[in-house]
């Protein structure tokens, strides 16, 4: 069956923008136009379009998406056991959350009692999920499955001190590194600092630590754009500056 813009949009549930949009930027294609000069779009667009919208389910953006389909080793079979289990995760997720608040609900209506723990079990293991969406397959490469899943269990098994301590930390490090990367010193006493609130933070959920891997993180802050980002939303330069300084601190420096 052969589909216009409009009809296209209709059948997806997306605008006809949208589907514009894509062939504008080279994401989706129409099979043809015809005399009348509008596009039209047959079973493979279809294919196509399903899996450019399970990728945006996902998060993923439209260059990441147009680079994965159109890669020669892309698979449609692997791409949809991907899918399901993705969202197979996201829906635990959710379940977790509505139980919590289910059971936060119980509690104010005195039928039961929540531990303090329970309180906060779906947050962290939300943030769990988004880590792993987000940077799972890169960290797993460089420190491997059992480090991360160990890193994992200690953040999901935190109590809510041991929590808010973590979040406190990791918010005492940033304003001690912007403050650091204003004297543009790396080697400096408030570089230096920061360095060792980042170790701090890392050994919340690291059972073990070395110079060595400490030295390692920040370098993928570096390599990689999207944790580069994210150090370098307010102030750009700070994830190599925070690289600099670690290397410093723990003697990796060449």
């Amino acid at each position: 069956m052969e589909y216009t813009v409009q009809r296209l949009s209709s059948l997806a549930g997306v605008s006809p923008r949208t589907i514009r949009y894509y062939d504008e930027v080279g994401l989706l294609r129409p099979c043809r136009i015809n005399s009348s000069g509008y596009r039209i779009y047959g079973p493979a667009e279809v294919d196509r379009l399903q899996q450019i919208m399970f990728y945006r389910e996902l998060g993923v953006g439209l260059k990441a998406i147009k680079e994965i389909i159109d890669a020669p080793s892309f698979d449609i079979k692997a791409a949809l056991l991907e899918h399901r289990a993705r969202l197979l995760a996201k829906r635990a997720q959710l379940d977790q959350l509505i139980a919590n608040v289910e059971k936060t609900l119980a509690q104010a209506e005195g039928r039961i009692r929540m531990t303090d723990a329970e309180k906060f079990a779906g947050f962290k293991q939300k943030l769990i999920d988004d880590n792993e969406k987000q940077y799972g397959a890169e960290v797993r490469a460089k420190f491997g499955d059992e480090a991360v899943d160990r890193s994992n269990a200690a953040l999901a098994g935190m109590t809510q001190e041991q929590y808010a301590a973590w979040q406190e930390l990791n918010q005492k490090l940033m304003q001690t590194l912007t403050a650091a990367f204003a004297t543009g010193d790396p080697a400096g006493k408030l570089a230096q600092e920061a360095a060792d609130l980042h170790r701090q933070w890392l050994n919340f959920t690291w059972d073990s630590y070395s110079p060595e891997a400490h030295a390692g993180l920040p370098q993928m802050y570096v390599d990689d754009e999207r944790f580069t980002a994210a150090y370098d939303k307010e102030q750009p330069g700070l994830a190599k500056f925070l690289r600099d300084a670690i290397l410093i601190y723990t003697g990796q420096k060449q």
